[in-house]
């Protein structure tokens, strides 16, 4: 059970990153920095899209309009953060 809860640690550790590209080319595109229109920039932002959205959508639905600027990502994170530092480690200690 604990390798369990290690291999979910690792799964959230590994979402933090895919958020953190989806922020950096969402920023590098909005700034004309990479091309939307190239296929591969396009391929790599609808899979994050599709890998970030289903989470990130009712989170922004809850936060209230701040401009243009999007801090559900980073409430994203801090949740993972949460789980990982305490709720994994409370579950691990349960187990033990």
């Amino acid at each position: 059970m604990l390798e369990l809860l290690a291999f979910i640690s690792y799964l959230l550790t590994l979402y933090i990153y895919i958020l953190i590209a989806a922020a950096i080319l969402s920023w590098l595109v909005a700034f004309n920095v990479v091309n939307s229109r190239n296929n591969v920039v396009t391929t790599i932002g609808q899979l994050l899209y599709r890998i970030t959205e289903p989470v990130l959508r009712p989170i922004r639905n809850v936060l209230p309009d701040l401009g243009g600027i999007d801090i559900s990502p980073v409430v994203v994170i801090l949740v993972i953060f949460f789980i990982q530092s305490v709720i994994i480690p409370v579950l691990a200690r349960a187990l033990i």
